[in-house]
């Protein structure tokens, strides 16, 4: 089973931050311009939150907030789940699914290193199945 650390060596380690004093507003543009649907709230080099998608349409919207005036500490889920770069990604899913999460930001010693999304979890998993199914098709089609 592929790693944490194997996916992000793939798809790449960059992602996309803000602060929490930043507003809904700044990180719903941020958002749309990079196509993501969550942004890891930092303060300094420390992880203190996750704005997604679902933070928004819960908290702000449903709330009657208003986007511009909203800084992102009164919203964001402060409570983050992450993973470490050796962890499987059979573990991810299941983590995923247990929490509800669509998001996991990677630590490594205390720092941010990346973040997967469920998209690239399944992304992965179904790859790796293919690959095994391609394998033990050669191994029948051979004759074994």
């Amino acid at each position: 089973m592929k790693t944490v650390r194997e996916v992000l060596r793939a798809k790449g380690s960059a992602v996309c931050t803000t602060t929490p004093d930043e507003t809904v507003y700044h990180a719903l543009t941020v958002m749309a311009e990079e196509n993501i649907g969550a942004l890891i709230v930092q303060q300094g080099e420390r992880v203190v939150g996750i704005f997604s998608e679902r933070d928004y349409a819960r908290h702000v919207e449903l709330k009657g907030r208003a986007s511009k005036d909203t800084p992102l500490r009164d919203v964001m889920t402060s409570r983050v789940v992450f993973v470490r770069p050796e962890q499987g990604l059979e573990e991810c899913m299941a983590l995923m699914t247990d929490k509800r999460i669509r998001h996991l930001p990677v630590l490594e010693e205390g720092q941010l290193v990346g973040i997967l999304s469920i998209g690239d979890v399944v992304k992965a998993v179904i790859s790796e199945k293919e690959f095994l199914i391609s394998q033990l098709e050669n191994y029948i089609t051979s004759g074994g």
